[in-house]
């Protein structure tokens, strides 16, 4: 009989303050790196009657969008108020790295996230709603064909190409929490 393996030394602790950090440079080198590949997806889609033409740059909407995700996952894997403090540090961090007001960043990162639940209801889904956020921001709707325009939604084999390709840009709590404990 095989053993599962154990850990000898247990999880590796980490400071609430390091948890937000490494949260926000991970989620930022995955869009840096991923956005790329998202527009090529969006451009070369033949479902679309023209190329919506994104340019690498127009990233904007797209970091608010996985942001606004990432975020709302944070209070299902963390409990006992270290959700609420890891959230505030990260929207304070991160008002830094754009460089904008914190209460401001706060309440544009909460509208996305109703965006995203309105553009994806009655589904909670959040991962799917990115796939639909990033539809109705970057107004793919005006380059499908008109059966789709018609009915003001996504070809459904767009959407589950932009989905799988959205697997990416989702944090993985489960394999953290696995690693770490927050102190």
């Amino acid at each position: 009989m095989v053993l599962p393996m154990f850990k000898i030394f247990g999880k590796k602790k980490i400071k609430e303050d390091i948890v937000a950090n490494v949260f926000i440079n991970s989620i930022l080198n995955t869009i840096d790196k991923g956005f790329p590949e998202i527009v090529g997806i969006i451009n070369d889609a033949p479902e679309f009657t023209t190329s919506p033409n994104i340019h690498v740059n127009d990233d904007d909407q797209f970091a608010l969008i996985v942001f606004a995700a990432n975020i709302s996952y944070i209070s299902g894997h963390l409990h006992d108020s270290t959700d609420d403090r890891i959230t505030k540090l990260i929207f304070s961090k991160l008002s830094n790295v754009f460089g904008c007001d914190q209460d401001q960043l706060e309440k544009t990162i909460k509208e996305y996230q109703c965006y995203l639940m309105k553009v994806n209801h009655p589904s909670k889904n959040m991962h799917y709603a990115m796939s639909k956020g990033i539809f109705g921001k970057y107004q793919l709707n005006n380059f499908q064909d008109d059966y789709f325009k018609n009915m003001k939604s996504p070809n459904p084999m767009f959407l589950k190409r932009l989905d799988e390709a959205m697997d990416n840009f989702i944090w993985n709590w489960d394999a953290f929490n696995q690693k770490h404990q927050i102190v």
